[in-house]
């Protein structure tokens, strides 16, 4: 069986309802392809809704703003426009560690919404490195409340010929930043396991940060619910339950083996770090597009055993 990203294995229970429109999460959307392990990036994207009522007429999407009158607009090296429509009252800008929650409305060159979770009357939360370029420079330009209109070109998007139905050419969106959520911090040894860590005859090095009161270890056979935060060794957090504030429900037969072997060890209640050599993670040169070489860091959380 093929293994699949931690949060990958059981995807009705990571995934919540705002995957199902929302077409800006795409890890290196300009790049050829997404990381299977990640939803759609496009799902729904071809469905038009109508604009959500506060927004009485579209912005100036078919232009650059500038063009149409628009005043005060900002443009960045990359050729992202912008204009600050609501001042914040925060003071710090995501950074690529950050997840963020906001509030948004998308347009094409012809005033036709194709995303906007105020018509879905629902904020969302992603990481600011897994959107389209455009969204990420944006994002770090902002504050918590700073509602900003941008305007964002092809190559900052999807390109001129996307796939999978997402809008091509430049678009324009309304964002608004309503909270900046700082993810989790890599541990201090990140980079190799301390002399203190347990090894197993596998090469898995691990230690338990907190200890459980369960009685039973799962099976190969069992699924689990569990918190988890994973970092390449150079520091970067690449996948975290904690981040999105929502736990995993997975199967142990569905993962990679340092996962396996590693949920095996622990009851109900346990807390561990584990590093997982290459070997038992995705592989020094991953088949998977998108997916973390070389050995990998998790702090896992056993919550249930299902």
């Amino acid at each position: 069986m093929e293994r699949s990203w931690p949060t990958g294995c059981d995807r009705s229970s990571s995934m919540s309802s705002k995957w199902a429109s929302l077409v800006l999460l795409v890890i290196c959307a300009g790049c050829s392809s997404a990381p299977s392990s990640q939803p759609p990036a496009v799902a729904g994207a071809s469905v038009s809704i109508e604009p959500p009522a506060p927004q009485a007429e579209p912005p100036a999407a078919a232009n650059d703003g500038a063009a149409a009158g628009e005043q005060d607009v900002v443009t960045t090296p990359s050729g992202l426009k912008s204009k600050v429509l609501v001042r914040g009252t925060g003071t710090e800008h995501p950074t690529d560690a950050d997840r963020v929650k906001v509030h948004y409305t998308g347009w094409t060159q012809d005033d036709k919404v194709f995303d906007s979770s105020v018509a879905r009357g629902e904020p969302s939360t992603f990481g600011v490195t897994e959107l389209i370029p455009g969204w990420t420079e944006a994002l770090k330009l902002m504050v918590v409340g700073e509602k900003r209109r941008v305007w964002i070109p092809a190559q900052l998007a999807y390109g001129t010929s996307p796939r999978l139905g997402a809008p091509g050419g430049d678009l324009t969106f309304d964002i608004e930043l309503l909270e900046i959520v700082e993810s989790p911090k890599a541990p201090p040894d990140v980079a190799a396991p301390p002399a203190s860590a347990q090894t197993t005859a596998s090469g898995l090095a691990y230690t338990f940060l907190v200890k459980g009161n369960g009685r039973r270890r799962p099976k190969q056979t069992d699924r689990v619910v569990v918190h988890y935060s994973g970092w390449m060794t150079d520091g970067k957090l690449f996948d975290s339950s904690v981040a999105r504030g929502s736990p995993s429900t997975f199967s142990l037969h569905a993962v990679i083996p340092g996962w396996s072997e590693g949920l095996m060890l622990m009851v109900e209640g346990d807390r561990a770090r584990f590093w997982m050599p290459a070997h038992l993670a995705y592989g020094n040169n991953p088949i998977r597009p998108g997916a973390p070489s070389g050995m990998l860091v998790f702090d896992i959380e056993l919550l249930k055993i299902e």
